[in-house]
């Protein structure tokens, strides 16, 4: 979607003071009244700092010449105009801050489905918190930097971290490790689940609160923290004629399975516990969780 901008100028008008960048386009067109159409283009190179090459946000400054830099870039070319290597001083360049009003832009996400048109000083928040961003692959333990939308994550979910798909909202894990002694931020393979047409991870990790070593079996669900809260699910972990319990929410992928994980928001055992539940000599822990998801009453 292109959005563009009239700037117009009588023939004897002049921008004094003002950008470079502006100065050039009007001058570009001739005669009687100018008047020239920006495309999203023009208007991004406008505001583009020349040095970070990112989008300027007031305070903006500017050399004696009229060249336009962000605040932060100012700093690290020692108040020296990187184009004409003027001292920059403590100019502001107001006509570059107000001419940022007038712009609305798409989002960066627009590819990817997003519709809005966003003003300039509102897009950097809106994409911070845009429903059509990439989602980060929730695979735990290995810190993957892939992103995507979520066809392209569960495909990669299955073929790069070899996690298994199960069909329907009950489920049985067990989970085994051989020196339950050590407990250094082990995390277990996450389990995919596919039901009421939509897609579940359950994690399972090893950590220390406080000094106390744990275990925490968590879901989270594969999509936005709005649809997310339209399910609940329940975890159980026992042996020994014993058995503990969690009903919950679960979280959304967008939140970060360490924020999950150090919320206390799961099902929590104690490793004394956990060697109970697993009827061992303490040697092996061997713990089987299960559990159920279902669909929240409008």
């Amino acid at each position: 979607m292109d959005k563009s901008i009239l700037l117009s100028a009588d023939d004897d008008s002049t921008l004094v003071g003002g950008p470079k960048e502006l100065s050039h386009l009007l001058s570009e067109v001739p005669h009687r009244r100018k008047s020239t159409v920006l495309s999203d283009a023009d208007m991004y190179r406008i505001m583009e700092c020349p040095v970070c090459s990112k989008s300027m946000y007031p305070p903006i400054q500017q050399c004696p010449s009229g060249h336009a830099l962000c605040s932060d870039c100012k700093i690290k070319v020692n108040n020296k105009c990187p184009i004409c290597k003027k001292e920059i001083g403590n100019i502001r360049c107001l006509v570059l801050e107000k001419f940022a009003v007038s712009l609305l832009l798409p989002c960066t996400y627009h590819s990817l489905g997003c519709e809005e048109m966003l003003p300039y000083y509102g897009k950097v928040k809106h994409e911070s918190q845009c429903i059509f961003r990439p989602y980060s692959c929730p695979s735990p333990g290995s810190e993957c930097s892939v992103t995507g939308d979520l066809p392209t994550l569960l495909a990669h979910l299955r073929g790069s971290h070899r996690v298994d798909m199960q069909t329907g909202s009950s489920f049985s894990h067990c989970y085994v490790k051989q020196d339950p002694c050590s407990v250094d931020d082990v995390s277990w393979t996450l389990s995919l689940f596919n039901c009421f047409n939509q897609y579940f991870c359950l994690h399972f990790e090893a950590f220390c609160l406080g000094t106390e070593p744990v275990y925490m079996a968590f879901l989270r669900f594969i999509g936005e923290e709005s649809e997310a809260r339209k399910f609940g699910y329940c975890l159980e972990v026992g042996g020994n004629g014993r058995k503990l319990t969690w009903h919950g929410i679960p979280r959304s992928i967008r939140t970060h399975h360490r924020s999950v994980r150090d919320s206390h928001d799961g099902l929590i055992i104690q490793r004394s516990l956990a060697l109970y539940f697993s009827k061992g000599d303490g040697k092996e822990l061997k713990l089987r969780v299960s559990g159920k998801i279902w669909k929240e009453d409008s």
